[in-house]
């Protein structure tokens, strides 16, 4: 009921505010608007505002909206009122008519951006945890419990890094952007030093967990407690409790949970997996286990559960590993909060843009591309995370859809800004014969993208 509440209200806001941008600026430029329309089909419920033409309705279908307006091309218009009229008005105030939908949504997400970072948020400490083994961040010299205090692109100058997040959101672009990535890190101004990440090596084409991975930074630096333990699973039965802090394993000591989840996913491989008994743990025997349990050190023989993932054989305990990590504040003030908030959805909106050209040419792959089923259920998971990250899912999919507006496809916004571009070049409009022709391949081509992106949400979220 979650996931249904949030993707209604998140599809509501969001075209409640792109239509509301055109109505605005219609009423503005002196255009008489017929209906102001949020949803399709038939109108559940409809108003009008007094000494108002426009009429307000809510359909039943909320999966789009429209703005209706007079217009000579739709319907015969009295000629009392032909300046009231779309069509008659001059370029600039059609442009700014149809811009006006996806600026209002890319200004929504510059004031949601700005709200959050005035309300402040709980982020992890950007304190590393240990590389992945073999990845850029081992190669370049990380060991874990770094604290990464700047970041900045190669050429760039460096920038202050206040959380786990921010230095997520820099590594995602570096890698999707394939640009080099330089860490100063250190806790003491005086030892510090700057590590170069060469991401631009990757060839990175999704955001996945994969992609962090292969850079080698997956999450901050935990604890290697063990926390909730699944009764019945592999942790149980060989005697692990939470709040049990791991010392070693066989001969491997343990810094932190990421190290720890590692050891753990390293226990299985193709060799082992031959060799998987009825009960799903390996047959070759347990891992010794050295952990700290009330002060007093304990040895426990463990033997993790192999599970085949992604075609690979990995190893699961069935517990909670790595204690949370530390959390930092982070909040801005009036001024900076705005100023980060345009920041990120410029940010944001460059990266959609790349990827989308990315995809088209065929250097991203098309599982990138995300429909209805999959904007619903992250709706319902940043819902149900409170209120910052329902926020900050809201800010991004307003982006998206405002730069997705933007594409020069006839039947979205930026078609319409494509058109008035050769009318402002040559000095005449499109022919009718062009507009059906176009009209045509655009719905052909958004047809298309909107089949690929419901078989990816069924695959992600069925398959």
């Amino acid at each position: 009921m979650l996931t249904l509440i949030s993707f209604v209200v998140t599809l509501a806001i969001l075209i409640a505010v792109h239509e509301y941008g055109h109505y605005r600026v219609a009423v503005a430029c002196g255009i008489k608007v017929l209906k102001f329309s949020i949803g399709f089909g038939k109108p559940i419920y409809s108003w009008r505002l007094k000494n108002k033409p426009t009429e307000f309705s809510i359909g039943m279908l909320p999966l789009g909206g429209y703005v209706k307006m007079l217009d000579e091309r739709e319907a015969p218009v009295d000629p009392a009122e032909r300046h009231l009229a779309f069509n008659t008005q001059p370029l600039k105030s059609r442009v700014a008519v149809v811009a006006a939908g996806p600026a209002a949504n890319l200004l929504l997400a510059v004031l949601i951006y700005a709200l959050v970072n005035w309300i402040g948020m709980q982020e992890p400490r950007a304190v590393l945890a240990s590389p992945v083994a073999g990845s850029i961040a081992e190669r370049a010299g990380l060991r874990g419990q770094e604290i990464v205090q700047q970041a900045a692109f190669e050429g760039d100058e460096l920038q202050e890094v206040r959380s786990f997040e921010d230095l997520r959101w820099r590594l995602t672009q570096g890698a999707l952007n394939g640009r080099d990535v330089l860490l100063q890190v250190g806790a003491d101004a005086n030892a510090r030093r700057t590590v170069q990440l060469e991401l631009s090596k990757l060839g990175a084409t999704d955001a996945d967990a994969q992609l962090f991975r292969k850079i080698g930074i997956v999450g901050p630096w935990t604890q290697p407690v063990i926390g909730e333990v699944m009764v019945g699973g592999a942790a149980d039965k060989s005697g692990l409790r939470a709040g049990d802090l791991v010392q070693r394993v066989g001969d491997t000591y343990i810094v932190d949970g990421q190290q720890l989840r590692e050891v753990i996913r390293g226990f299985g491989g193709a060799a082992r997996a031959a060799a998987v008994g009825k009960n799903g743990t390996a047959a070759n025997g347990p891992q010794r286990w050295q952990v700290l349990r009330n002060g007093q050190p304990l040895m426990l023989q463990v033997s993790p559960e192999l599970k085949q993932e992604g075609g690979a054989t990995v190893s699961r305990i069935g517990a909670y590993v790595g204690a949370p990590p530390e959390f930092v504040t982070v909040r801005y003030g009036p001024v900076d909060g705005l100023w980060q908030g345009a920041v990120r959805t410029w940010e944001v909106s460059l990266l959609t843009l790349r990827m989308m050209g990315k995809m088209v040419i065929g250097e991203a792959s098309l599982k990138n591309l995300s429909g209805p089923l999959t904007i619903a259920d992250y709706a319902g998971k940043s819902a149900s995370l409170g209120w910052s990250a329902y926020l900050l899912f809201l800010a991004l999919i307003s982006v998206s859809l405002g730069v997705l507006n933007l594409l020069p496809l006839p039947v979205l916004d930026g078609g319409h800004l494509m058109y008035y571009l050769w009318e402002a070049i040559t000095g005449r409009s499109v022919s009718d014969a062009w507009m059906d022709r176009l009209q045509r391949g655009g719905v052909a081509i958004l047809l298309g993208m909107m089949s690929i992106a419901l078989f990816n949400d069924i695959t992600r979220l069925f398959g």
